[in-house]
């Protein structure tokens, strides 16, 4: 339970931290037990199986799902600006919060030998979310053309590196090599410090991509809504989480709060994304057809003139075989003048031979 005060928190530090909220790199920090919250949600016995943070699991669920929905539209966007750039972040946005099932919930407990590996792994994602997040905010400045080999193993290179330093910045702090886990300044900058710089790059970046290239400000507010969620959630998480806790019996905590409001962020950078970003009609290869239609005629119609489903011009003159038109000679073909089987013969691709009136067998071409 609360004890109504707190230690200040300390630059470096995570004890005030986790005496709030119960992060998952809490039980390895600063003691060998790790240091405790005051207050955390219920546990739910499944089985033989016990449950932390179960209503926080049901977030995360969630999340996997809306990942998904997310996912496939930005994919049905094919000729979109910066659509795998875009798909990276939610690849690795859906992986975190598939690992953070087992990891809150304690399907893998704390006292487990490869739970230090897994929080690492989950310490190396969340940098490479943020870093990824980062470079997606300079896709629209068109630094380097979106979708090319440049752009694409640019980002992937890139979150990979940083990913692979959070993880060992947080796996050296845990088991005490190189780092000190009484004293973990490296993990304190790249799990709460940084996150933070990078939201704040990212949203100063598309407040001015939006004001000085594009005409549509209602993107503005996706760009808005998502920073207020995001500091509503580490808000909620850093300084409200032990009042909410005891305020609801222990059911919830900030956690899920937190997590809650990271998804809602989330979704808000997708609907951003979606908002920015228009498919090409002309190369588009959708499942779903466009249908045109005209509704209204863009002149109005002209009384002087009468659309005729005929030709005004009626009639012509001789044809140059035979004497006759070409419409009679071709449609009454059968009943020619016996003077005049030779134009058959000579019109039809010119095999026949000239042959006089007069039955002379003789002629041109004998």
């Amino acid at each position: 339970m609360s004890e109504g005060h707190s230690a200040p928190v300390k630059f470096g530090s995570f004890e005030a931290v986790c005496e709030h909220a119960a992060l998952l790199v809490c039980p390895l920090l600063h003691t060998p037990h790790g240091v405790e919250p005051d207050c955390y949600g219920r546990n739910v016995q499944l089985g033989s199986q016990l449950i932390f943070q179960p209503g926080t699991c049901f977030i995360h669920i969630g999340a996997l799902g809306m990942t998904v929905i997310m996912i496939y539209h930005v994919r049905s966007k094919y000729t979109a600006v910066g659509r795998k750039e875009i798909l990276l972040f939610f690849y690795i946005y859906f992986v975190l919060s598939l690992l953070a099932i087992f990891l809150d919930s304690a399907i893998i407990p704390t006292a487990n030998a490869v739970y230090p590996w897994f929080t690492a792994i989950y310490a190396g994602l969340v940098g490479a979310l943020y870093w990824c997040l980062l470079v997606n905010g300079f896709v629209g400045f068109q630094w380097a053309e979106d979708g090319t080999p440049m752009s694409l193993w640019f980002i992937r290179v890139s979150t990979t590196v940083v990913g692979v330093i959070c993880f060992f910045v947080s796996i050296g702090t845990f088991k005490n090599v190189a780092l000190k886990y009484d004293n973990p300044i490296g993990l304190w900058i790249t799990y709460l410090i940084y996150p933070a710089v990078c939201v704040a790059i990212y949203t100063v970046s598309q407040l001015i991509l939006v004001v000085r290239t594009l005409d549509d400000r209602w993107a503005i507010g996706h760009i808005l809504f998502g920073l207020a969620f995001y500091v509503i959630g580490v808000v909620l998480l850093l300084a409200f989480s032990n009042k909410i806790c005891e305020s609801v019996s222990h059911y919830l905590d900030g956690i899920f709060f937190f997590q809650l409001c990271m998804l809602f962020s989330v979704m808000m950078v997708y609907k951003y994304w979606d908002s920015i970003t228009r498919e090409d009609l002309e190369f588009s290869v959708g499942s779903k057809a466009s249908v045109w239609e005209v509704k209204d005629p863009l002149l109005p119609p002209n009384p002087d003139y009468v659309d005729e489903d005929q030709s005004a011009y009626h009639g012509a003159g001789g044809s140059l075989v035979g004497g006759v038109s070409g419409n009679s000679y071709y449609g009454n073909i059968g009943s020619l003048p016996r003077s005049n089987t030779y134009a058959a013969s000579n019109v039809s691709g010119y095999t026949g031979r000239y042959q006089p009136q007069g039955g002379n067998s003789g002629g041109y071409g004998s």
